[in-house]
């Protein structure tokens, strides 16, 4: 390949993060885009990624935690760049590390289990909600145990691989 041509697919590779992601991912990044934009003025800054920590039950996150993640940005962060970030993040990810990630916001300390109340919660107010028949479904599949919790690693595991661990 010449290098014009390697230096043009270099180019286009990072032109278009819109191509990298179907039509409904991208509604869904926009819909978490506008759900962390607190102030609703087009960028995720140090305030907005604190009144969703906030949002979420983290009251306590450290000023370098937030400054961390504002470094990982090249910029501003618009939704463009949010993508972007996302894109970066997600190449060469399988399906069941994306979404355990996913799972792993709401669990800080990595205990692998959350709270039912909390997961309803989560999943009846937020961005694309489940209705109570959808949560009644899922806590059918996926029962938590007596104390309430539900295993999202086991979760995930069955979601991806369609069988639960301990039954290989």
């Amino acid at each position: 390949m010449s290098p014009k041509k390697a230096k043009k697919r270099a180019e286009g590779a990072s032109s278009n993060v819109f191509s990298m992601f179907e039509q409904a991912q991208i509604q869904e990044f926009k819909e978490a885009f506008t759900i962390m934009d607190q102030n609703r003025d087009g960028f995720i800054d140090k305030n907005d990624l604190r009144d969703t920590f906030a949002a979420l039950g983290r009251l306590n996150v450290k000023q370098e935690e937030i400054d961390d993640m504002l470094k990982e940005a090249p910029g501003p962060i618009n939704f463009t760049v949010f993508l972007t970030m996302f894109g970066e993040k997600l190449k060469g990810a399988d399906p069941e590390e994306t979404i355990l990630n996913a799972f792993k916001v709401f669990d800080p300390e990595g205990t692998g289990i959350l709270k039912k109340e909390f997961v309803t919660e989560m999943l009846t107010t937020q961005a694309d909600r489940f209705s109570p028949e959808e949560m009644e479904q899922m806590f059918t599949a996926f029962p938590p145990d007596v104390a309430g919790n539900l295993d999202y690693k086991n979760l995930v595991h069955i979601i991806t691989h369609g069988e639960e661990k301990d039954q290989e």
